[in-house]
């Protein structure tokens, strides 16, 4: 089991299942979440996934037709997003997780949309859009 939390510790949750491929995220989208040159995040199985606490702070933003971005409403840290398109999966921010995880990042996706001041700097497989076999 994981456990995670935001950053003031309101939202905490736990995850009921090893978390899968670890993929960074260069699009516009997830730089702004996340102000940063991307978000590293992972996909579970949303029945795996279990807001312990703070359940009442939640807040959603659709941040485009369909994806809905939920963070803490006190300390504003992205918790997770889901898509319709992709129903039974939410994509966690790793850098909530409290645990140690033993996975590391495996490949950046949406490179096409990279800040331009952005480099990439290791040997990790690149994807100009989505990664090959996104579930």
């Amino acid at each position: 089991m994981h456990r995670g939390s935001c950053l003031c510790g309101g939202v905490r949750y736990e995850l009921d299942a090893a978390p899968g491929r670890i993929g960074l995220c260069h699009c516009r989208s997830c730089r702004k979440s996340n102000g940063s040159a991307y978000a590293a995040n992972v996909a579970v199985a949303e029945q795996d996934f279990h807001i312990v606490a703070g359940a009442e702070l939640l807040k959603e933003f659709e941040s485009s037709p369909g994806k809905q971005r939920v963070f803490c409403g006190t300390c504003g840290a992205p918790v997770y997003s889901r898509n319709e398109k992709r129903r039974g999966i939410v994509r966690l921010r790793i850098g909530l997780f409290d645990t140690p995880i033993q996975r590391r990042p495996e490949f950046h996706f949406m490179v096409a949309d990279k800040a331009e001041w952005d480099e990439i700097c290791d040997n990790l497989p690149q994807y100009p859009g989505f990664e090959p076999g996104r579930r």
